[in-house]
């Protein structure tokens, strides 16, 4: 990584055009509501209807670097083609307003018709904020393109995790989604070590791990993974002998730390307290924007001052969908993309916990005095939000302050 820094055709920090896209960015993404709110209190209480947002939400310095690097390269390279190899974070609406620029996607919902293979000197890829396999990587600097690296420094973080396992001999264990890009760019940084990988996605497949480890499952169970959890030639005979922990940085805290706890207790099990330091790392590589937002939405369902819940970003996104799943726990919530969800003050389209279809919901709002809490996931924008309390105002027959809607952050 330090290496490709000094390479004229590499850019991992902005390109020095920031005053010049914040008009643009701000007409896209901010929010007159949401800075109001943030300047009282988070709190907007209409007649009828209150609205409370989360102390954390929305945007986190990672996306909003990314975001602002993709206008910076449409802005500098405004004659050459841009390629995005995948979303460059998951919000639907950003990453159309993209395409909507010119930039092409290589992968992802918004592909194209073109590949890797067209990719040519001239063009200018970007990288999203989740990062790239380490192969890709590889081919694109081959290739002499501009390239353009979002890749969040919290996912750099646990990429440089891994690597030292990787050197040190030890299998990087993943709490995450097999096939989320994420957590594809991380077990390649692992695998290009000649290191070897496991994902897990819950507790439930970490304790198969963890009986085998411990000689209470069989050593061939481990294909219960799934191929695309486990790095090639996978042999757990060998290969959970020494384990090191890691996360995709978006998933729920508290869950990693308890499968870490499991996995340590049973290599502890397996090579005794005095041998653990040499069979067993762990490092919380949860991102600090995941957890600020976590334990936000833990202190405003918890504050008895809502009746509510909605959590409102990509259906993709991971960060986003744990959100709901700690609000769900508490009290009625429900995920929506945008405010376009909103069908009427009866019917709101929405994702529930756990499941990837959406579904309509009846009679969801009710008619007496409501306080709502909200909250959105990092790669949702404050535009977004405040869309989100327009539509509920205008279905409660409420007007939103002129001056509000027209507020402006100092």
């Amino acid at each position: 990584m330090t290496a490709m820094k000094t390479e004229p055709n590499y850019f991992r920090a902005s390109l020095g055009m920031k005053q010049e896209i914040a008009p643009a960015i701000a007409a896209d993404y901010h929010s007159g509501i949401v800075d109001w709110m943030r300047a009282n209190g988070n709190v907007l209480p209409l007649d009828g209807i209150t609205f409370r947002l989360a102390k954390e939400f929305g945007f986190c310095y990672g996306v909003d670097k990314a975001v602002d690097m993709a206008y910076e390269t449409r802005l500098k390279f405004p004659d050459r083609r841009i390629f995005l190899t995948y979303e460059i974070i998951h919000n639907p609406s950003v990453n159309n307003r993209l395409k909507q620029m010119g930039i092409e996607f290589l992968s992802g919902a918004l592909k194209g018709n073109l590949t890797f293979d067209d990719i040519g000197p001239d063009d200018v890829v970007i990288m999203p904020a989740f990062g790239v396999p380490a192969e890709y990587l590889q081919q694109l600097r081959a290739k002499g393109s501009v390239l353009v690296d979002t890749t969040c420094g919290s996912v750099v973080h646990v990429w440089k995790r891994v690597e030292k396992y990787a050197k040190d001999g030890y299998t990087s264990l993943v709490h995450g989604k097999a096939l989320h890009a994420e957590t594809l760019a991380t077990v390649s940084q692992a695998q290009k070590m000649g290191g070897h990988t496991i994902v897990v996605l819950d507790k439930n497949q970490a304790q198969l791990v963890c009986d085998i480890i411990t000689g209470d499952a069989p050593p061939e169970s481990i294909a219960q993974l799934g191929p695309m959890s486990l790095s090639r030639e996978f042999d757990p005979r060998k290969h959970l002998d020494k384990i090191g922990v890691a996360n995709q940085t978006t998933m729920l805290a508290n869950e990693s730390l308890e499968i870490a706890a499991m996995i340590g207790a049973a290599m502890e099990k397996r090579h005794g307290r005095e041998n653990l330091p040499a069979h067993f790392r762990s490092f919380d590589t949860i991102c600090s924007a995941t957890q600020e937002r976590q334990d936000a939405i833990v202190d405003l369902v918890q504050s008895g001052h809502i009746d509510m819940m909605l959590v409102i970003g990509g259906y993709n996104s991971s960060n986003t969908g744990h959100l709901l799943d700690i609000a769900a726990a508490t009290l009625p919530a429900w995920h929506i993309s945008d405010a376009a969800e909103i069908l009427s003050a009866t019917e709101l389209r929405h994702q529930p916990a756990h499941e990837k279809v959406r579904v309509t919901a009846t009679d969801w709002l009710p008619k007496r005095a409501v306080s709502i809490g909200l909250t959105a996931g990092a790669s949702t924008p404050n535009k977004a939000i405040g869309e989100v309390i327009e539509r509920l105002a205008e279905l409660r027959g409420v007007e939103i302050p002129a001056e509000i809607l027209a507020f402006k952050k100092t």
